[in-house]
């Protein structure tokens, strides 16, 4: 009988990141799973599942537009940086595209959010001509996430699916933000994984692959649900898991990214989609 809503804790290694053999390890799961990405998959009927796992932010707790801006205050404040909000925001966001690119580089070494986004920051700080603390505002933007509210249907569907299948957490997160984020909401799950602990990012399979091997289950027997075309959607789908995507604003599905299996605008719908 396996435990239920328990986090399974541990490190894991995604794999080797730079200076790759050209002959990759059976255990490397991160640059292993490289391999299968044109793999075609047969899905089996949603009645199959056995585990729900869910992304974390933006699909059970709210990581929005306007929060960050309260962070960009906080810091600019904190700071002394003097700088104009709009001004700040639209170099960060500029300057976050480099670690968005570069974390998803099996031949760059990895780095946690805390480095991105320290690093992050002080190319704005550069770009701006501010003297600021860039640890200072990575540590702030961290703090602030692991206090995201969650979504006012999270609980409500979240026991719905608990009553009937076992859940499972997988983010692109550093521990830091996510297990907090998950105690101050009081959520348990039987296993959750972060980006920071498997040592790559979402959508590389290998994460998907790590969690699988950790909940002892088949890629048919798991559903992720999602709110991102390419790192969910893309991400799960690519080991064969089945997707479900959190389309809340209604947005236009990308043509040069994955379909997901199903589509819902509320996680009040996965108990009924997966119950058919």
């Amino acid at each position: 009988m396996r435990p239920s809503n328990t986090w399974i804790a541990g490190a894991s290694q995604c794999g080797t990141r730079h200076d790759a053999p050209r002959t990759i390890p059976s255990g490397n799961s991160c640059q292993r799973a490289i391999l299968n990405l044109n793999k075609e998959t047969e899905f089996s009927p949603m009645t199959a599942t056995k585990v729900v796992i869910f992304d974390m932010f933006n699909t059970l707790a709210q990581d929005l537009p306007h929060q960050w801006d309260l962070t960009f205050t906080s810091i600019i404040e904190e700071q002394g940086l003097g700088a104009d909000l709009e001004v700040f925001k639209a170099e960060w966001h500029s300057q976050a595209r480099v670690f968005q690119q570069e974390r998803v580089r099996l031949d760059l070494p990895f780095q946690s959010y805390f480095e991105g986004w320290r690093d992050t920051y002080a190319r704005t700080y550069d770009a701006l001509g501010l003297r600021g603390d860039a640890a200072a505002a990575s540590r702030r933007s961290i703090q602030e996430l692991g206090n995201r509210p969650l979504f006012d249907e999270t609980r409500e569907a979240l026991a719905a699916v608990q009553r009937r299948w076992r859940t499972a957490v997988l983010s692109n997160a550093d521990d830091d933000f996510l297990l907090p984020a998950l105690a101050g909401a009081g959520l348990e799950f039987e296993a959750v994984l972060s980006s920071e602990q498997a040592r790559c990012y979402k959508p590389n399979p290998g994460l998907f692959e790590e969690m699988l091997r950790r909940l002892d289950i088949s890629a048919d027997e798991g559903v992720y649900v999602g709110d991102r075309q390419y790192e969910d959607v893309q991400g799960a789908g690519q080991v064969g898991l089945r997707t479900m995507w959190v389309n809340r604003s209604g947005n236009t599905p990308d043509s040069r990214l994955p379909a997901p299996d199903l589509e819902i605008r509320s996680l009040m719908e996965i108990a009924e989609k997966l119950g058919r």
